[in-house]
């Protein structure tokens, strides 16, 4: 397994693990094992790889993308109507005591794991790998998880050790706010 930041030559791996677990192609039944709300086009994509360096990914022995985790700066995510209503409740939420800003965190997520690698470490590889790529820019990531969705906050839970800051609405949604710091407290 290669963790590695995506080039745009990884682009349709990317998009195919995005729309095979798009909250719009899951199956009702199962829901219960996660999906995502994020769509992205083709150029924002390009620029989240190319101007954001955001896109961490997980490709099997053969090459094949079998996992992604997203994350830019919330200027990036602005565009998004639920990131800018986030942007505007930031500084309700604290990590480690520090109020949250889009000048000292940013936004990750969404993270998709292939079914085929599902359970096997590979969610936290590339998640800690995200964070790795972002630590040196801000002091604490920050994210959302819609509450209907047990399966991703338990991984960011009890796998990224990501602690819930909150919780907020959204567009007839129940959402929980995730943070963390970027770097491990022994290392600062």
């Amino acid at each position: 397994m290669i963790i590695t930041q995506a080039t745009l030559q990884d682009m349709d791996g990317v998009f195919a693990i995005l729309r095979a677990n798009h909250v719009s192609n899951v199956p009702e039944e199962e829901k219960k094992n996660g999906f995502v709300t994020t769509n992205l086009t083709e150029e924002q994509m390009k620029a989240l790889i190319e101007k954001e360096n955001g896109v961490t990914i997980a490709k099997d022995d053969d090459g094949k993308v079998v996992a992604f985790a997203l994350a830019a700066s919330w200027e990036f995510w602005s565009e998004w109507p639920l990131f800018a209503y986030m942007i505007e409740e930031l500084p309700k939420f604290t990590c480690e005591g520090e109020t949250l800003t889009v000048e000292n965190s940013y936004q990750y997520g969404p993270v998709c794991i292939d079914k085929s690698v599902r359970g096997t470490g590979v969610f936290e590889k590339v998640f800690f790998a995200s964070l790795a790529n972002y630590a040196d820019k801000y002091p604490y990531m920050a994210t959302f998880i819609n509450q209907i969705n047990p399966r991703s906050y338990a991984a960011h839970t009890r796998k990224a050790l990501m602690t819930e800051a909150g919780t907020f609405q959204f567009n007839n949604n129940n959402y929980y706010m995730m943070v963390c710091p970027t770097t491990p407290v022994e290392e600062r």
